[in-house]
């Protein structure tokens, strides 16, 4: 026995094994077991071994035996006990067999020390020192009223760097050793949240009933606090993770409560918080109530996810146990532990559901509504979660309701929100089902959002929503072209949203053509093989470019612009040649361009253009090939072509564009290989464009509004590029023979301002600018000759063609703002009339001059527009001429070339001082009259600027001696005097009167009231009122909305553009002694009358005085050695006498400026009352700057 229980001993799992040793851990080992099985007895970790156990030698048991001396006796005792019989020796075996094989022991971990309190896993300090700062950003304390001493939940959570789990955690096992004071703490730190040290005791928390009571003392309590700001809504850097770190917590507190089991067994848990916090919920004070808001819907989170957990866990132990039913042999233990648990889940679930009902029907369905918009967001957005987390408790249509009601909501966050959410739930396609009831009832509002939603983003967020409802085949026809209109829309992002769904439409329609066609096999049929190379030939993207021609006119036509209904834009505005107002057309195209992707090929769509589809409508056949049921599918109409045309122009200067940003990488860089590749792409264009628009015109030239639409591709044409080239000079000559023939046979202003864009835009290249120039000439002498032929027919006595009179003047002035009229307007040609024959000679200036003062009283009524036309014209084109000539008199004079001629600008003001004063009201061509006379004064008045820089020049260069008389003035000092001159008080007084007329028509449009008139003469007496009261009769017959926002449109065009000169004179110095009175009277009305008129007058705002920068002191000379002294004496002689020369050049350059512009100085006198007398420097720094944004 004492050997049996030595063996026992030493089968005592806590000996240490004889393979432990150093030796056997070097021996090699063997499968084969060498030794007598007795042994096994002996070793208990060799017979738990692995399968493959190394082979035990005999030499090994006595070198063990021989280390461990100790335990010589107990072995010789066991070899004396004999071998064991064959039972023993079997069960020796069928142990083994059955135990796990131990190969390797496992690598320990390093042993951690486990905090005593849950910390952030962060921050680790290597070496035993902490890092820098820098790389990381500790905790801060949230706020400042906790600090290290401060207990309690709050201090806990955000200063003492604990985590949400472990806080919570803790939590939950203070509140099962004591469940009235860790609710008091809960309580307190809720209270701690709103921002306020208000607390209540464990009294109170025991008697739950009273807690509306009490919450109504800390209520007054805080108001008489007056604490306006907390945590929640704090721009405080310290309160960035507030939201975050409260909701985490509360969060954490239900899952660690569900997992600790508490949640179930002490139902009062969240009983309790749920009296406090919906009570809160329910505060007429914003911090008690969203703060409440917050923690509840992030408890109702929580739940929502516990109740998903438990769902699926309930339906997985449901399918084990179908399992466990299938098996032959049943297991009715384990069928009914199945059971239990599927019974004490689904009792779980049931109380889950029961606190999630509570918490939403007293807090969600009260909050969603609340006034303060950013809980309704967070409403918002916490609904969504849960719909998203508990679908089977929340995705059905008593809780989706909510989010439709909110659209209506009149906060755009709120609205945006509800939107994102709703995109959500639109993307899951296995929920799509149970949003059908839903989008059928809510999908009107959906789409009147998409058209007349105040936001932008909202609009373009909805297109986006509604593009997800179309996939699911939820959406109705007409809603789906109701948003296919806004691909004309004015805002960019709505164009920009809507061109995918746009796109739809098009591959929509698409589909059916080809399905009428045959499908597939009948469009190969009918095109053949498509060569790449070749744009002229058929293509099936043909067919896409006419199914895009279709959905864009449909919805044009759908709009309701029928053609001549309103004036257009540029007819609105008026724009000068050389500006871009790109039609909404232009706009759609663009957006087109992003969203289908045939449009980026544009050279196809170019062959589509110029493709001769004439012969398919002359077949009538029923049963017609597939070639010609192609074509004739591809056919166009010339709105078609129009609409075509655009998206051309648009898809060349995107692929442009595309190529030009291409260039620079990621990195803002530009490589040598992308430079090149650019290169290549922009002179294939060139070179294709070339080629394209002569044929363009020879197809479309003959619609003005296809014809206006191919010149705008010439301004996109890089002619750089094609010099380079070294291409035949004929192309180029060509195409330009092709603009002038545009110019001379049009009479669309649209048409005859994209030809001179384009002349300009030849002219802009010197290398072509002999042929240029060439072109031009032959312009110039095609419309003077017709314009000289008109005034022979008047002067005979002959009848006079208005009509071609007016459009050739229309040419006149739209070639004069593009090329240099002078040598033109200037040349005379002698002729003799029948009358008299005397030849006579007349240049083009004095017959445009003749037309404006010959008002063609014989004229009948139905000709007074022509006659206006004419009028207006002519003011046009020599406004260009004198525009011109100040051009020519400032190269002259910067670069001191003499002046052959002063122009004599009298007579044309003089001709339109008298035709304001002969005209009355408003009236188009009085406006046109008084702009031009302004502008006139301001072109002359810009020359003082540059004249008095050529007077500086020369007075530095000459320098008088002070015995002798000053030389003789300068050419720029007689151009300043011959041509500046001041507005008279007569002119100045009309223009003003002119002013108050434009102020009360566009008062009167726009329903808006000026300020009270004040004793002067220019406000006592009202303007025509007899015109007044016609203008308002006018406006109630017959004026539609469309009609009445033109008027709006053009009464604030002609305001601001009669301000605009205004403005520009009394910064030029234009008016007199009265320019003071002007500026008081064009300020009076700047606030009333929109924010444009503002803008225009915010330039006669004066400019902020400047601080004087303070002086730097200065710094100690050092000593000087005795040899310095010598060489610093004779440094300051030689200054001192340069700065003596320099003291009397300046001196007699200031007595010059005030003999020479004795006006100005005054005007500067008048004009700057607060700058002392000694800031010379500033005062005529000021007047060089009004005068340089006059000139400009």
């Amino acid at each position: 026995m004492p050997a049996r229980l030595s063996s026992m001993e030493l089968s005592d799992p806590i000996t240490p094994p004889a393979s432990s040793s150093p030796i056997d851990k070097t021996r090699r080992k063997s499968g084969r077991v060498r030794q007598n099985p007795v042994l096994l007895n002996h070793d208990p970790n060799a017979s738990i071994g692995s399968y493959n156990t190394g082979k035990r030698k005999r030499a090994d048991t006595l070198d063990q035996a021989q280390i461990n001396g100790s335990m010589g006796e107990e072995t010789s005792s066991n070899e004396e006990e004999g071998d064991p019989d064959d039972e023993e020796m079997k069960e020796e075996r069928r142990k083994t067999r059955y135990k796990k094989p131990s190969e390797k022991p496992a690598a320990k971990k390093p042993k951690t020390a486990k905090p005593k309190s849950t910390t952030l896993p962060v921050r680790p300090a290597v070496n035993g020192v902490q890092k820098p700062p820098k790389p990381r950003r500790p905790r801060t304390q949230v706020n400042a009223a906790v600090s290290d001493e401060e207990a309690g939940l709050f201090a806990e959570l955000f200063a003492q760097g604990h985590t949400v789990e472990g806080v919570a955690a803790e939590w939950i096992t203070r509140y099962n050793e004591h469940n009235a004071n860790a609710m008091c703490e809960l309580i307190n730190f809720v209270l701690k949240c709103t921002g306020c040290d208000l607390k209540v005791d464990i009294h109170d928390v025991e008697d739950p009933d009273n807690a509306a009571s009490k919450l109504d003392d800390l209520h007054q309590e805080y108001i008489s606090k007056n604490i306006t700001d907390y945590p929640l809504i704090s721009r405080n850097k310290a309160y960035n993770s507030f939201r975050t770190t409260i909701t985490g917590f509360f969060f954490a507190l239900i899952t660690t409560a569900h997992a600790a089991g508490v949640l179930y067994t002490d139902l009062a848990l969240i009983e309790n918080i749920e009296v406090w916090v919906s009570t809160m919920s329910s505060a007429p004070i914003r911090p008690f109530r969203h703060t409440a808001t917050v923690i509840s819907l992030a408890m109702e989170s929580a739940l929502c996810s516990v109740y998903s957990s438990l769902a699926d866990s309930t339906a997985k132990t449901v399918r084990q146990m179908e399992g466990e039913q299938k098996k032959k042999t049943v297991n009715k233990e384990r069928i009914a532990s199945l059971q239990k648990k599927i019974a004490e889940e689904e009792r779980r679930s049931g109380s889950v559901n029961d606190m999630m009902e509570n918490i939403f029907n007293a807090v969600y369905v009260h909050r969603y509504r609340d006034v303060d918009p950013k809980i309704r967001v967070d409403c918002v957005t916490a609904l969504g979660g849960w719909i998203t987390t508990a679908p089977d408790k929340y995705f059905t249509p008593a809780y989706l309701r909510y989010l439709g009601w909110v659209l209506s909501d009149t906060s755009a966050p709120t609205r945006a929100e509800v939107v994102k959410q709703l995109s959500k739930l639109y993307k899951r396609k296995e929920d799509v089902a149970r949003l059908r009831a839903f989008t059928e009832k809510f999908s009107p509002r959906f789409v009147e959002m998409a058209i007349r939603d105040a936001e932008p983003n909202i609009r373009a967020a909805v297109i986006g929503m509604l593009d997800l409802i179309r996939d699911t085949g939820l959406l109705e026809p007409n809603d789906i072209d109701s948003i296919g209109r806004l691909i004309f829309d004015s805002e960019q992002k709505v164009r920009k949203a809507v061109a995918g769904f746009f796109a739809k439409n098009i591959n929509d329609s698409y589909d059916a053509v080809i399905e009428d066609l045959g499908g597939e096999e009948g469009l190969a049929e009918a095109i053949g093989e498509e060569d790449p190379d070749d744009f002229d030939m058929p293509r099936r993207a043909w067919l896409k470019f006419k199914c895009l021609a279709e959905n864009l006119q449909s919805y044009s036509s759908q709009e309701g612009d029928d053609e001549g209904s309103a004036p257009t834009l540029p007819e609105i505005i008026g724009v000068l040649p050389g500006s871009a107002v790109e039609s909404r057309f232009a706009l759609a195209a663009q957006a087109v361009y992003g969203g289908v992707s045939e449009v980026k090929a544009w050279e196809v769509l170019a062959g589509y253009l110029l493709y001769d589809n004439s012969p398919a409508t002359s077949t009538g056949n029923a049963s017609e090939s597939p070639e010609t049921l192609f074509r004739k599918s591809c056919l166009l109409n010339e709105f078609e072509e129009m609409l075509l045309l655009e998206v051309l122009k648009e898809a060349v200067k995107q692929r442009l564009l595309e190529a030009v940003e291409s260039e620079i990488d990621k990195k803002g860089k530009k490589s040598k290989v992308r430079s090149e590749e650019v290169r290549e792409i922009q002179e294939s264009i060139a070179l294709h464009l070339a080629q394209v628009i002569p044929r363009l015109l020879r197809k479309f030239g003959t619609n003005p509004t296809t014809a206006a639409v191919v010149l705008q591709l010439e301004h996109v044409l890089n002619l750089e590029i094609f010099e380079e080239l070294r291409q035949d000079s004929t192309t180029y000559a060509s195409l330009l023979d092709d603009i002038n023939k545009q110019f001379l046979t049009h009479v669309d202003e649209g048409v005859l301002a994209e030809a001179s864009n384009a002349i300009l835009h030849a002219r802009s290249y010197e290398d072509l600018e002999e042929v240029t120039e060439g072109k031009i000439q032959e312009l110039w002498s095609d419309t003077i000759s017709t314009l000289r032929l008109h005034v022979r027919r008047r002067k005979s006595n002959e009848t006079m063609d208005l009509v071609g009179l007016c459009n050739t003047i229309s040419r006149i002035s739209h070639l004069a703002s593009v090329a240099d009229c002078i040598g033109v307007f200037e040349s005379e040609e002698r002729f003799s009339s029948k009358m008299s024959n005397t030849p006579s000679a007349i240049s083009p200036a004095k017959i445009l001059t003749e037309l404006i003062q010959n008002e063609y009283a014989d004229v009948d009524e139905e000709e007074k527009d022509l006659r206006d036309e004419i009028i207006t014209g002519s003011i046009k084109a020599l406004l260009f001429y004198h525009m011109w000539i100040v051009r020519s008199l400032k190269i002259s004079l910067t670069t001191e070339t003499p002046t052959l001629k002063l122009p004599d600008w009298d007579s044309f003001a003089s001709v339109l001082l008298s035709l304001m004063q002969s005209r009355s009201g408003t009236d188009p061509v009085r406006l046109a009259a008084t702009g031009a006379y302004l502008d006139v004064h301001i072109l002359f008045a810009s020359l003082k600027a540059i004249t008095s820089d050529a007077h500086h020049q020369s007075t530095r260069q000459i320098t008088t001696p002070p015995n002798k008389q000053p030389q003789q003035r300068s050419s720029a000092d007689e151009v300043r005097s011959s041509l500046v001159r001041p507005i008279t008080r007569e002119a100045q007084s009309l223009i003003l009167t002119i002013f108050v007329a434009a102020e009360k028509q566009h008062a009167r449009r726009t329903r808006r009231k000026l300020e009270a008139a004040s004793d002067d003469a220019i406000d006592s007496a009202p303007e025509d009122p007899e015109s007044e009261i016609e203008d308002d009769e006018d406006e109630d017959e017959d004026t539609t909305s469309e009609q009445v926002r033109t008027q709006q449109l053009l009464a604030e065009k002609q305001l601001c553009e009669l301000a605009g000169k205004m403005v520009l004179a009394v910064l030029g110095h234009v008016f007199d002694e009265e320019g003071q009175k002007v500026r008081q009277r064009l300020l009076r009305n700047k606030m009333r009358l929109g924010p444009n008129f503002k803008e225009v007058l915010a330039y006669l705002d004066e400019p902020k005085a400047k601080s004087k920068p303070k002086p730097k002191p200065k710094p100690k000379a050092p000593k000087a050695k005795v040899g310095d002294t010598v060489k610093a004496k004779a440094k300051s002689a030689k200054k001192a006498k340069s700065k003596e020369v320099v003291e009397v050049s300046s001196e007699e350059e200031s007595d010059g400026e005030e003999e020479d512009d004795p006006l100005g100085a005054e005007l500067a006198d008048d004009r700057i009352e607060d700058v002392e007398e000694d800031d010379k420097g500033k005062t005529h720094e000021k007047d060089v700057d009004d005068d340089e944004i006059m000139g400009d």
